[in-house]
């Protein structure tokens, strides 16, 4: 018969015990997979400097915990305009889109979207993020949760002629991106087109349409340096127009996580990675305008006399969707003024 001794013993408790332990701490370091679908390819500005590393950071503060798998192009398949319902329903567990693929479904996030109505991407992405929290976290986006609220640089016209006065508009068959830019170019005498930017490439080749407006920093990946020549820019301070997104979040994939890793995200959300977003997707204009340059493509700038012509043929688009808001309840002209006064406090910090 084989005996053991007290040491032995003791040895041997001690070993179940840290193999319990350890056993339990790796039920609690069990790694969560996330999933964000987004309708650019990979080697697109947003996704390669903004999206992975926002993925990179969260992934490497939760300690490898979370592990945010990226799917670019919609690869998990549907349309740019299904992502918002494929975040709601739980089809993916965190989506990149623009709010405007769904005309009128976010009414109040499409203040920041009126004609001339941004200063630049960071000010302006400030405040979409205050006004996300103060007028819709619980209204236009109470069925997701929200982690960041941007918009890019200056939107303005990329066209197979050349546009250098508002009269140059007529006829032509431009791509806009959202509801508000679509009213926006019926109203300046344009034949507005509505597509997502992935369709863009295919419709300026084929000649569906005449022109685009996107900011400059998604021309490269679209190739519309080569397919079109001139571009026009509004100068100083003044954008066209501007785009409104949003990084959301299945509500129930938020809530089932542990509270420390529900920090992890919540350290990675806000007004602070909003503003970082618009700020980098804004700062890869510069570059990309280059290229056209580079190409010899011809850059028309607007001045002020020519801007404010814009402007004035552009405000039936705000007494428009003012209406509008008021049929829906909404103070429009409230969210006007609210929107540009946190602008104008980001513009001049």
């Amino acid at each position: 018969m084989r005996h053991y001794s007290f040491r032995s013993m003791l040895l041997a408790g001690a070993v179940a015990c840290a193999g319990l332990l350890a056993g339990s701490a790796a039920g609690l370091a069990q790694e969560v997979t996330l999933r964000l679908h987004q309708f650019l390819p990979p080697q697109a500005n947003v996704p390669k400097l903004v999206l992975d590393p926002w993925a990179d950071k969260v992934e490497e503060d939760s300690d490898g915990r979370i592990k945010v798998e990226r799917y670019p192009a919609m690869q998990l398949g549907g349309t740019p305009p299904q992502l918002m319902d494929q975040a709601i329903d739980g089809t993916v567990d965190i989506i990149w889109t623009v709010v405007g693929y769904t005309p009128g479904r976010f009414p109040r996030a499409e203040v920041f979207e009126l004609p001339f109505m941004m200063t630049n991407a960071e000010a302006t992405s400030r405040a979409y993020w205050d006004l996300f929290e103060k007028e819709m976290k619980d209204t236009d986006f109470k069925d997701v949760h929200i982690l960041g609220t941007w918009v890019h640089g200056p939107g303005m016209i990329h066209s197979n002629r050349p546009i250098s006065k508002l009269e140059d508009l007529k006829g032509l068959k431009v791509r806009a991106p959202t509801r508000i830019i679509t009213g926006l170019f019926g109203e300046l005498g344009a034949t507005p087109v509505g597509m997502p930017v992935p369709a863009i490439t295919e419709a300026l080749s084929k000649g569906v349409i005449d022109a685009c407006v996107i900011p400059w920093e998604v021309t490269p990946a679209l190739k519309v340096p080569e397919l079109v020549e001139n571009h026009t820019e509004f100068g100083g301070d003044h954008a066209l127009y501007t785009t409104a997104f949003v990084l959301a979040m299945n509500k129930d994939r938020y809530e089932s996580l542990p509270d420390d890793l529900k920090k992890v995200i919540d350290d990675n959300s806000g007004q602070e990675f909003s503003a970082f977003a618009g700020k980098t997707q804004a700062g890869a204009d510069v570059p990309s305008r280059q290229i056209a340059v580079d190409m010899g493509n011809n850059i028309i700038t607007l001045d002020e006399a020519e801007v404010e012509r814009w402007k004035e043929a552009a405000q039936p688009v705000y007494d428009k969707w003012v209406q509008e808001m008021e049929a829906e309840g909404i103070d429009g002209q409230a969210l006007i003024d609210e929107a540009n006064a946190l602008i104008d406090k980001y513009t001049d910090m």
